[in-house]
């Protein structure tokens, strides 16, 4: 059932667990007990990959993560994080200020320096308490440092023996030319669902011809296209997707939901389940993150890996995908 990661040796699980919402950053904080068991819940029920960064709770979903794997083979999961977003620096772009976890206002930085990153990686490998990284990841593009300077620094940790596979998130496929001028990469981290498909312009397709994994973010539009929330939903103030649901037309999500509800009750699930298993038959997508906050979310993403959706149930889909995008 794992999918290889572009040209690597590393097999991932097409639904793997995003775990930025344990961090609690931006989501209303969390609760490490359940996060745990969320995490454990998606080992045990199949998904034994798992995507998170330093940047998801100032390093605390790295750490959350890294007790949750203790007592598993290590060799059966594959741990999936990033480098790239520091709040301890002046260097680089500044990309926003925030909170950190001990309640100190923070410039966060996008830096991908050559030392920078080693030093990254360094801090990861101790909060997950591990001694490889099986794919490593740079966060969002660095406009002050040279992408060959970036691409260096992963070779690197890959020559070393630190990091099992290579890649990058939220690159274009202009940056994805100048990477890989540099190094072979094996995957592109990049938002992609129902309502928001522009990488199948180009990101997907260099994808297809290069051989490189994509790993979809955000599927399930955080939460959105679970049909729990609408425009009345109400989130606490530190919960970004009060403002980021804003960028929708929500009546037409609505609508697009309630067409969706036909396939979820042909297929015996729900509709982010079904929307999960869309995400993870399009052309070129190696896997999707599907977040989970308790054990109960975390064994309804597990399902949504069985589910095989026809041909012609696809196309449909298609058709009401394409009619809410206009």
């Amino acid at each position: 059932m794992k999918r290889k990661v572009g040209t690597s040796n590393l097999e991932i699980t097409p639904v793997t667990l995003g775990t930025w919402a344990i961090g609690g950053w931006m989501w209303g904080g969390t609760e490490e007990k359940t996060s745990i068991d969320a995490i454990r819940a998606s080992i045990d029920n199949g998904i034994t990959s798992i995507d998170t960064a330093p940047m998801y709770g100032f390093g605390l979903s790295e750490e959350i993560v890294g007790k949750a794997i203790q007592g598993y083979d290590r060799s059966s999961l594959q741990i999936l994080t990033k480098f790239g977003m520091r709040w301890d620096t002046d260097k680089g772009a500044h990309k926003m200020n925030d909170t950190d976890r001990n309640g100190n206002r923070v410039s966060i930085m996008l830096y991908g320096g050559y030392d920078s990153i080693i030093d990254e990686v360094e801090k990861s490998l101790q909060r997950l308490q591990t001694d490889y990284i099986d794919l490593i990841q740079m966060h969002w593009p660095d406009p002050t440092t040279p992408i060959e300077e970036s691409m260096r620094a992963m070779d690197k940790l890959l020559q070393d023996g630190k990091v099992r596979a290579i890649g990058v998130c939220n690159y274009s496929e202009e940056q994805l030319e100048e990477a890989e001028r540099a190094v072979r990469l094996h995957s592109n981290q990049v938002p992609y669902s129902m309502l928001k498909q522009e990488i199948e312009k180009d990101v997907v397709p260099y994808a297809l011809v290069h051989q490189l994994g994509v790993i979809a973010y955000s599927p399930l539009e955080r939460g959105l296209l679970t049909g729990k929330y609408n425009e009345r939903s109400v989130f606490p103030k530190n919960d970004h997707r009060a403002n980021y649901f804003k960028q929708f037309d929500l009546a037409k999500v609505e609508a697009l939901l309630r067409s969706l509800n036909e396939f979820a009750d042909k297929y015996a699930c729900s509709i982010a389940q079904l929307v999960i298993a869309w995400t993870i038959a399009q052309p070129g997508i190696t896997a999707a993150l599907a977040g989970a906050r308790d054990a109960k979310q975390a064994l309804e993403n597990a399902k949504a890996m069985n589910i095989a959706l026809h041909e012609a149930d696809l196309s449909q889909i298609n058709y009401w995908v394409n009619e809410y995008a206009g």
